[in-house]
């Protein structure tokens, strides 16, 4: 097989067949990864960098190792056939790795995974074009994005094309990129570069690769699911989607997708698209089969997303140069950002039942980076705070230690009605320990616990300018909170329907990093922004559960075991950036839902609670792996609650949970 690229013009090695000569159909299959967010390091069931232990446990996925390794394996399987690996953006912020060498390390391992071609994301223009711009010059492999128009005084210039066409084996293969239109409003591509509108970008140039005679087109997007179910796979022309930026799991087999793998969308041209997307963080690897009919229509399309668990063994290579580049990331942790005047509460005997320091400091430092956003309030949920920070110097690693989820800052709109159901929510469960309750900051409110749960929380005031008002049951607010906690996390389902959302913010340590450094030396403070007005049973020891973990997205399939090789490596460092605080299944149509990251399961107890609520992304078997610590009782559960369907458990629904 051979294979080349150009941009925007026809391929040196278009085969020279006579006029009217007939095609057989075509295979094309596709790999694809997106929102790699600098996964760099293998992530844990809660999507956050894995431990030595967790290693060992073999519960450990994803990371440049594995994932170059299912790469390579599933290039090996397809020998001799045809074979494209897209990255469909946001390669950009989610690890100290980016922190640390912003963009270098991450195009390093890229280039030896050897994409044929990768759309921007959002997070790409995190660092503005420059960073953006050092990215590009180190990748080997072409970055397309239709509706990034740069100035001629960008430093990005023309050097991100509309589209591109890919030589394989004979037949031109068009990809044409998009990034979403609200990048402005996310991230900070800077005076120089303009987000057009991305149907429109796609359209065009489409149309002009159809001038070319390319009659097989992939949409290279990352613009999320919903809208590429909406719009973009109703663009004439468009054969496959090809998608990130809402993270979404599509698979035919996981209770928890969002969708079929592909999902097939009915063109107006009178032909169906499958669209595809891979979840992110370097857990999964999409595996698409195209079938081509003589005209580059789409005559079958199948596969599922390949889980990049402990059965894929890191390449020993990748593996020893991550664990180079990993030296410098120690310096990181120890970095000093500021200094506290006394000691930030964090313990969560105080952060799970009452305001504390601790949270006052995160939801202030959410509510300051999104203000100019027109957020007015913002809520974290108690247990997603997991230490305290001793008074005198703070350093970075002491951020990371206290939120250490890599969560991220998400935004939505709320009536005032729910913001309440949602302080409900939040002191509905106090007397189990429970990790809701709600650290607030723009607003202020009572609760009684005496009361009903659901009636519990009066007086909710929000701020504007220097005072406090009723809030308006009617009104909208533009609310800030973690994804967790947007996806339905602790019980907070109400934030699932909130308009507007984004869920992929900066780490919320970065944040909460970034603004003690703003305040230092900070001054720790509670100021009665939440007040009890009745005492009820005393709160629960530290011992005692709480029922969901404030963290990422959970696996949707147990780990096989496989032993890991690591060996050594050498090449030099990237120089560190100035530190800143499975078998195919057939295709299956299925109607457009809005995602959200399924959270994690509840963390681990140490006496089984008797109840729990469902959180969005629960199953039985996680949930008998938290409780009993064995996956296979999940049954005890389930028949201690009726039976119900294991894929449909009800967010927000209290069941019980027996005894071991």
């Amino acid at each position: 097989m051979t294979k080349s690229f150009s941009f925007g013009l026809l391929t040196a090695s278009m085969l020279a067949l006579s006029t009217g000569a007939a095609f057989a159909d075509y295979e094309l299959n596709i790999l694809h990864i997106n929102d790699f967010h600098s996964r760099i390091e293998s992530i844990n069931k809660f999507d956050s960098t894995c431990s030595a232990e967790e290693e060992g446990k073999k519960e450990c996925f994803g990371g440049a190792g594995r994932l170059k390794t299912a790469i390579d394996q599933r290039r090996q399987a397809l020998s001799g056939k045809n074979v494209l690996l897209l990255n469909a953006g946001d390669n950009f912020q989610g690890s100290l790795f980016y922190t640390t060498y912003k963009g270098a390390a991450e195009a390093e391992f890229l280039n030896l995974m050897k994409f044929d071609a990768m759309t921007v994301g959002n997070h790409e223009f995190d660092d503005s074009e420059d960073g953006l711009a050092t990215f590009l010059d180190k990748v080997q492999f072409p970055v397309v994005t239709a509706n990034v128009k740069a100035t001629a005084a960008s430093k990005l210039r023309d050097r991100i094309k509309p589209s591109l066409v890919l030589d394989v084996a004979g037949q031109k293969i068009g990809i044409v990129g998009a990034v979403t239109n609200d990048t402005p409003e996310l991230s900070s591509p800077g005076p120089n570069v303009t987000i057009a509108d991305d149907v429109q970008s796609i359209t065009a140039a489409v149309q002009d690769l159809k001038g070319q005679g390319v009659n097989k087109i992939i949409a290279l997007t990352h613009v999320g699911y919903p809208r590429d179910l909406a719009l973009i796979a109703k663009i004439p022309d468009v054969d496959v989607v090809v998608g990130g930026h809402s993270h979404s799991l599509l698979s035919n087999t996981d209770p928890k997708a969002e969708g079929p793998y592909p999902t097939m969308v009915d063109n107006p041209g009178g032909y169906k698209v499958p669209v595809v997307q891979a979840a992110s963080y370097s857990k999964y690897l999409g595996d698409l089969v195209i079938n081509f009919d003589d005209s580059g229509v789409v005559k079958d399309a199948k596969g599922d997303p390949i889980l990049i668990d402990s059965t894929f063994t890191p390449d020993p290579a990748v593996l020893a140069r991550v664990t180079e580049l990993a030296k410098p990331i120690e310096d990181l942790r120890k970095k000093v950002i500021g200094s506290s005047e006394s000691p930030i509460e964090g313990d969560r005997k105080v952060c799970r039942v009452k305001e504390c320091s601790m949270g006052n400091l995160v939801a202030d430092a959410m509510l300051d980076r999104t203000r100019n956003q027109g957020v007015a309030i913002a809520v974290q949920n108690g247990g997603g705070l997991r230490a305290s920070i001793d008074g005198g110097e703070v350093t970075q690693g002491e951020v990371i230690t206290v939120l250490p989820f890599q969560n991220t800052l998400a935004t939505f709109e709320a009536t005032g009605a729910d913001v309440v159901k949602a302080l409900e929510n939040g002191v509905s469960q106090i007397d189990q320990g429970a990790g809701r309750f709600p650290q607030v900051a723009g607003l202020k409110f009572s609760f009684d616990q005496s009361k009903p749960v659901g009636s519990r929380v009066s007086d909710v005031q929000v701020k504007e300018g220097d005072s406090f008002t009723p809030i308006d049951p009617a009104k909208t607010y533009k609310v800030a909170t973690n994804n967790f906690m947007r996806s339905g996390g602790d019980g907070y389902s109400i934030f699932k329907d909130g308009k507007n959302a984004y869920d992929y913010g900066p780490d919320l340590a970065d944040v909460t990093a970034e603004y003690v450094a703003a305040h230092s030396p900070y001054k720790p403070y509670t100021d009665g922004r939440v007040t009890e007005l009745a005492q009820a049973a005393p709160a629960p020891s530290a011992s005692e559960p709480a029922p969901t973990a404030p963290a990422a997205p959970a696996p949707s399939v147990e780990p096989s075991p496989a032993p890991a090789a690591p060996a050594p490596s050498t090449g030099p460092a990237p120089a560190p950036a100035a530190p800143a605080p499975a078998a195919p299944a057939p295709a299956t149509s299925a109607p457009a839902t809005e995602p959200a990251p399924a959270p994690a399961a509840s963390a681990p107890a140490a006496t089984t609670p008797s109840t729990h609520v469902i959180a969005a992304g629960d199953t039985f078997w996680d949930l008998a792996v938290t409780f009993y610590g064995d996956g296979t009782m999940w049954r005890k559960l389930s028949d201690a609650n009726g039976k119900p369907n294991p894929r449909r458990l009800s967010v927000g629904k209290e069941i019980e949970v027996p005894a071991k």
